[in-house]
C-alpha cells in the first residue's frame, strides 16, 4: 500500500508532461517484450460487456494487480471485430479494453459508458472485475470516426492519456487535458494528414502532443491487427498507463527511440512533450 501511494504521488508530479501516469504493474509479472507490436505476456479472454461493449482482457484478472482501462471507438460502419486482433493485442499486455459496439462513435458518449460499465463492475461485489480495475489510468483511443470520438471522450476527467488514429473531425482538441498521441498514414486519402491530424496536433498547445504520420500507411491499416500503429500505440500505452520507463523512452528525451525512426514520414513532438 506504502508503494501504491508513493507511485500515486509522482504521478500527480509530473501530470503535466509526457511522463507517466502511473507506476509499472507489479514487479513480479511477466515481463512485456522489447517489441511492442509483439503480443505481451497475458493470455486474453473476450466477451460481452452488455449489450453496447465487448470486452477485451486478461483471462486471469488480478494477478498482477489492477489493470489499467482502455476505451475504444471503432471507424465508420465498423465494429470492435473489424479491430479483433489489435485489441487482443492490448489485452495481451495487461489492459482491460471497453470497445463500443457502435458503428457510430464519434459522440465519445458511447466509449464514455464503457468506462461507466467496468465502474459499476469494480464496484459490485462478487463480480469478476470487482477490485481488479484501475480507474486512475484510462486511455482514449480509436481509429478514423472512433478517433474522433477518443479526442471527444478525451475531454472527460476520468481519461488520463488519448490516441486519435486517423481521426475524424470530432470532439474539441481544446478539452483534452493529458497527454495526446496524434495518428496519421502518410497516404491516407480519407483523413488527409496535412489538412486534417496534424492541424489538430498543432492546436494541442496545451498538453503534451505527439504527431506521428506512418510512412506508407492508408486509412485502413489500423484494421484486424492495427498495422504498423500497433507497436507505437502499444508503447505509448504501457508509457503512461503502466509507467514503464523502456516505453517512455521511445517518446521522450533529446534522443527518444521513435523520433528519427523509419517508421514515419513524419514525427513530431511538442515542447512539453520533450522532457
Amino acid at each position: 500500500m506504502r508503494k501504491r501511494l508513493i507511485a500515486l504521488g509522482f504521478a500527480a508530479a509530473v501530470a503535466a508532461t509526457v511522463p507517466v501516469v502511473g507506476d509499472a504493474m507489479a514487479a513480479d509479472c511477466p515481463p512485456a517484450p522489447s517489441n511492442w507490436a509483439a503480443p505481451g505476456p497475458f493470455p486474453v479472454t473476450v466477451e460481452a460487456g452488455g449489450a453496447a461493449h465487448t470486452l477485451y482482457r486478461p483471462a486471469e484478472l488480478g494477478g498482477c494487480g489492477t489493470h489499467a482501462v482502455i476505451i475504444w471507438g471503432n471507424g465508420t460502419g465498423a465494429t470492435p471485430t473489424s479491430y479483433d486482433a489489435l485489441l487482443r493485442h492490448f489485452a495481451s499486455h495487461g489492459f482491460i479494453v471497453a470497445a463500443a459496439n457502435t458503428k457510430q462513435s464519434g459522440s465519445g458518449r458511447e466509449m464514455l459508458a464503457g468506462l461507466d460499465h467496468l465502474a459499476t463492475r469494480n464496484n459490485t461485489a462478487g463480480d469478476a472485475y470487482a477490485g481488479k480495475v484501475d480507474l486512475t489510468r484510462v486511455a482514449a483511443t480509436g481509429h478514423s470516426q472512433g478517433g474522433g470520438g477518443a479526442i471527444a471522450a478525451g475531454g472527460d476527467p476520468r481519461v488520463d492519456t488519448t490516441v486519435p488514429i486517423e481521426p475524424g473531425p470530432q470532439g474539441d482538441v481544446a478539452a483534452l487535458h493529458g497527454p495526446t498521441f496524434f495518428l496519421a498514414g502518410q497516404f491516407d486519402w480519407i483523413v488527409s494528414p496535412r489538412l486534417l491530424v496534424y492541424p489538430r496536433y498543432q492546436k494541442a498547445t496545451h498538453i503534451p502532443a505527439v504527431y506521428g504520420e506512418l510512412a506508407g500507411a492508408g486509412h485502413f491499416t489500423a484494421a484486424r491487427d492495427g498495422g504498423g500503429f500497433r507497436g507505437p500505440v502499444t508503447a505509448w500505452f504501457r508509457a503512461q498507463l503502466l509507467g514503464d520507463e523502456r516505453a517512455r523512452a521511445e517518446f521522450s528525451g533529446t534522443n527518444c527511440g521513435y523520433c528519427a525512426s523509419r517508421v514515419w514520414s513524419r514525427f513530431e513532438r511538442n515542447a512539453q512533450a520533450r522532457s
